[in-house]
């Protein structure tokens, strides 16, 4: 059975990203596929290295039943296009300086998170750091689509992950 990686990446790797890894994560938990999906979160920038996560990030995370305390920023590495099979940018200026540093032949997927998303009404993910606190409330709306979308996209791409998550939902 084939297990799946996704890195999800922002600048700072302290709002965007360790929102949509924390959301991510809580939707897989709840699909049962903890063992067969990894998420972690990364940024392009070196600013933030070490920190949690901004604490309004964290604050209106927590208030929605998100738990991101245990998330520090790192930066991404050519590490990283081995062992992901996902890495998904929050916004064009990162999805561009990951395509700057992805290795020849990498096979995964680079992409924005909104791909993965219903909504048409932007294709990036807002950087909410400098705006005030309705920018954090819109970056959780839009990660909580995208996730569920992305989710459901790995589940119909990847076979084995369907029948799995609809074995622990009988149960």
């Amino acid at each position: 059975m084939d297990n799946i990686s996704v890195l999800f990446v922002c600048l700072g790797n302290i709002c965007r990203s360790p929102t949509a890894h924390a959301v991510f994560e809580s939707m897989v938990a709840s699909e049962g596929l903890t063992e067969r999906i990894r998420v972690d979160s990364a940024g392009t920038g070196d600013w933030h290295l070490g920190h949690a996560p901004d604490e309004r990030t964290a604050a209106l995370a927590a208030e929605r039943g998100y738990d991101l305390s245990e998330l520090r920023a790192r930066l991404v590495d050519e590490q990283d296009f081995s062992q992901f099979d996902y890495i998904i940018a929050m916004d064009n200026e990162n999805l561009s300086n990951l395509r700057a540093m992805c290795p020849h032949g990498y096979n995964g997927q680079l992409s924005l998170l909104l791909d993965y998303s219903q909504q048409s009404d932007t294709s990036e993910v807002p950087d909410p750091y400098y705006g005030g606190e309705n920018g954090f409330s819109l970056v959780l709306d839009l990660v909580e689509e995208a996730c569920s979308g992305l989710l459901a996209h790995i589940r119909g791409s990847r076979a084995s992950l369907a029948t799995a998550a609809d074995t622990e939902s009988a149960l």
